[in-house]
């Protein structure tokens, strides 16, 4: 994949595969455009705003930067421009592509749109949907997993620690499985290549909070201890 930046209007940039997307538009970021075309399938909740869309074919994944926390409340979706090349959505496509290029099941990266503002921006991503896939989340809501299916999502969260991967928000709902049962990793924001090894660590212990957490949420949710002992089995073994 060949990655292109073009300035595509005052103040405005996009970076995008252009096999994918040739001739790269502002509209092409705008889920009123869509709308427009009948073309949004559907949305996902969460901090930023995340729809689906269907230009021909394929189904695209078109994902708003939004803040969380407090800050959010103040700037909801403006950042500090400190260069392009910083920018969360470029960094995120960036690594995308390179995570791609190592072989690991991270979506595949299309194209990221800045829109600079004074000393702010905006920024939305877009990448290909994984197919017949579903968040982790949603799939123990459903029915419990096997002592495979947890060594599996062990050994791929090892894959991305080896190659120094950190994934800042690892959590039950950055985790896709799709029909195979493959697992993949989503949503990179803030996330990239780190040296040594105690965050790994801490990695995996934010993920079992997050099923702590949501266990306790729910009156069926299809997850216990004796599940991730079989995911650090998984992940030992790698």
């Amino acid at each position: 994949m060949t990655i292109k930046h073009q300035q595509i209007g005052h103040r405005q940039y996009v970076l995008f595969d252009h096999q994918i997307m040739p001739r790269p538009e502002k509209a092409f970021f705008s889920v009123r455009h869509w709308q427009q075309q009948n073309k949004v399938i559907g949305s996902a909740q969460g901090r930023g705003t995340t729809v689906f869309i269907k230009p021909l074919n394929d189904i695209w994944v078109l994902r708003h930067f939004r803040r969380g926390g407090m800050i959010g409340k103040l700037l909801a979706d403006q950042y500090f421009f400190t260069g392009l090349s910083r920018t969360r959505a470029f960094a995120e496509l960036r690594l995308l592509k390179s995570m791609r290029a190592m072989g690991l099941p991270v979506p595949t990266p299309i194209a990221a749109y800045i829109s600079k503002c004074g000393i702010f921006y905006r920024a939305d991503l877009v990448t290909r949907l994984i197919p017949n896939s579903e968040d982790l989340h949603s799939v123990l809501c459903q029915r419990p997993l096997s002592a495979q299916e947890w060594e599996h999502i062990g050994a791929t969260i090892a894959r991305f620690h080896v190659a120094q991967i950190y994934h800042h928000d690892l959590n039950v709902r950055n985790i896709m499985l799709d029909d195979k049962h493959q697992a993949w990793l989503i949503d990179f924001d803030r996330c990239g290549k780190r040296s040594g090894s105690q965050w790994k660590q801490d990695n995996l212990a934010r993920l079992q909070r997050s099923l702590v957490k949501e266990r306790g949420k729910h009156t069926h949710f299809y997850w216990n201890e004796d599940n991730w002992q079989s995911l650090l089995r998984g992940y030992n073994q790698t």
